[in-house]
């Protein structure tokens, strides 16, 4: 029987979002783990912007965004209940974090490609997102409440990567549950599958 066809990249924060979605709704896919630098001839045929994640459905329908193959997913199956949180104050959460955070962490990350301001500067407009997700963390588990949501899941792989630029700072920062948080997701049994190491996909010819 086919499978929905996945092309993700494993490191990629997008594709790690829309793989938590699909094994928490445990949808089995195909994964096909791309060479972002010889992408396959399939994946730029039916999505021609080449970014991944990128989930082909088994009748054709082409999901080109993270986002969308997240709320697919859950749409099939949600039994963490990550959809029940207000749908406004998710998207607007997933919003902040994929713009303004983004920018600062793309640019905290590889400070040599904007020698605009330092990389502190840089570290500091991000750390405007942090405060806002410490604040909520003071006041329950997850950033909208008790439960996790599609809001923590879709941000996680993101604070992530900006936790990892300078570790020892953020390991004495003052975001104590924000790294509780952080580390809740990283040792979870559900990072531990979607980080499995699939071969590079070599495409037939």
């Amino acid at each position: 029987m086919a499978l929905p066809i996945l092309y993700s990249y494993r490191r990629c924060p997008y594709a790690m979002r829309a793989r938590m979605a699909l094994w928490a709704a445990q949808i089995r896919v195909e994964v096909r783990e791309v060479s972002l630098r010889d992408k396959p001839a399939h994946l730029l045929q039916i999505s021609p912007k080449g970014t991944v994640p990128v989930l082909q459905l088994t009748e054709g329908t082409v999901l080109e965004q993270s986002l969308d193959i997240m709320l697919w997913a859950l749409a099939q199956c949600d039994p963490q209940g990550w959809l029940n949180a207000d749908r406004d104050t998710i998207v607007r959460l997933i919003a902040m974090n994929d713009g303004d955070f983004k920018k600062a962490l793309d640019r905290y990350k590889y400070p040599e490609r904007y020698p605009e301001q330092p990389q502190v500067f840089y570290r500091q407009q991000g750390e405007q997102f942090l405060q806002l997700l410490e604040a909520a963390l003071q006041q329950h588990r997850f950033v909208l409440g008790d439960s996790a949501s599609m809001a923590d899941v879709a941000i996680f792989p993101f604070i992530r990567q900006f936790a990892a630029v300078d570790a020892e700072w953020f390991a004495g920062s003052a975001y104590p549950q924000l790294r509780a948080w952080l580390n809740g997701w990283l040792e979870s049994a559900l990072f531990a599958q979607i980080m499995q190491k699939f071969p590079t996909y070599i495409e037939s010819t």
